[in-house]
């Protein structure tokens, strides 16, 4: 019996020691590291990636964010803020831990937040340098994000350590699936169409068009354009960001011209694009820049091809919608049956808690329509 009562024991031992093995979450991030957590995160410090970050944890994802990193939300993305406030109430109560982006992240307030995992974009971890070892001195595990690099693979691995470090799998798997589907499908679109000799302008439309916006040409907007077989006139004349000259843009006479607006409520000649955007106003703001000298002969705007995009679109899980659009217009045949507006209004309502009520794309041509 003794015997009986003590294997009995050591049964129950292990079937203890396999539950928490079972429930021991290993990771390999974005740069490589390996992260362990003993279960899934239930009290988060967020850095960035808000909204990818809500759409793979899921109902009650908010409820697990014990700090974040306000500014590059609240004050880079006002009205998405707003909208994201009004339907999580308790957002505005979360302690804010500053940021890398404004050089003032406290590593200090995220520990005393009693966290159990840290998440950071991969440029927010760089930033941190040594400091990020205070958060393993700690014991609270940082895992790295990256959905800035803009390719599928990245944005994949993202999702899916994300699904796996705060316990829902199932919907990263799906929200992954339906990236590489939506990117796929218009690397085939394209490669049935054959190559375009479209040249293509992209300004950062944020000082009004009396001041010369940034381009992109390795980067972001630039990088998209030409992986989607576009001539970016930026390409090859700056490096990350920059703004071209006026004599430049005129002489190259691109074919589509892309506004890319946000949502600065605080520059009162920006294309307006985004969340609550009037796209009566956000056309009227195009309208300035359409008025430049020289802008009217450009092909264009002779045929009524510009267009606003919305700047934070960018870089995030549903960034294919705006791939999307981008490659509408220089495919037009191959895209006839793609609605990117749509699609990213019902990226929205499957995975996000609030609807995409706004201006995202929007073409300066319809006004007359």
């Amino acid at each position: 019996m003794f015997k009986t009562m003590i294997t009995t024991a050591l049964i129950g031992i292990s079937v203890l020691w396999a539950g928490q093995a079972a429930a021991e979450i290993t990771v390999t991030d974005v740069k490589g590291r390996t992260v362990i957590l003993p279960e899934p995160a239930k009290r988060v410090v967020l850095g960035f990636y808000y909204e990818d970050y809500l759409a793979v944890a899921g109902p009650g994802a908010i409820d697990k964010v014990v700090a974040l990193s306000l500014s590059p939300w609240k004050d880079w993305r006002p009205s998405q803020f707003a909208a994201y406030e009004k339907a999580m109430p308790t957002l505005h109560s979360i302690p804010d831990v500053g940021s890398t982006e404004d050089s003032n992240f406290s590593i200090e307030k995220a520990i005393a937040a009693r966290p159990d995992l840290v998440i950071l974009a991969s440029w927010s971890y760089d930033a941190l340098g040594d400091g990020v070892h205070r958060f393993e001195e700690a014991g609270i595990p940082v895992v790295t994000l990256d959905f800035n690099s803009q390719t599928v693979a990245k944005h994949v691995l993202s999702t899916e350590v994300l699904g796996k470090v705060m316990g829902t799998e199932d919907r990263a798997e799906k929200l992954a699936a339906n990236y590489q589907n939506a990117m796929a499908d218009i690397d085939a679109r394209i490669k049935a169409a054959g190559p375009t000799t479209k040249k293509v302008y992209v300004e950062l439309a944020q000082k009004g068009a009396d001041s010369i916006g940034n381009s992109y040409g390795d980067t972001m907007w630039g990088s998209l354009i030409t992986s989607l077989g576009g001539h970016n006139i930026a390409k090859g004349q700056i490096g990350n960001w920059g703004p071209l000259s006026p004599e430049y843009v005129l002489a190259q006479k691109p074919d589509l011209i892309f506004l890319a607006g946000s949502e600065w409520l605080n520059k009162p000649q920006s294309v307006q694009v985004g969340f609550g955007a009037d796209p009566n106003i956000t056309r009227e703001r195009m309208a300035a820049y359409l008025a430049r000298p020289g802008w009217a002969e450009l092909p264009a705007v002779k045929n009524g091809e510009v267009f606003a995009i919305y700047h934070g679109g960018a870089r995030t899980l549903y960034d294919y919608a705006f791939t999307q659009y981008i490659a509408k217009q220089l495919y037009p045949a191959a895209f006839r049956d793609i609605d990117p507006a749509q699609n990213l209004r019902d990226y929205y309502a499957k995975w996000l808690p609030i609807k995409a009520d706004g201006v995202f794309m929007l073409s300066y041509k319809a006004a007359a329509q």
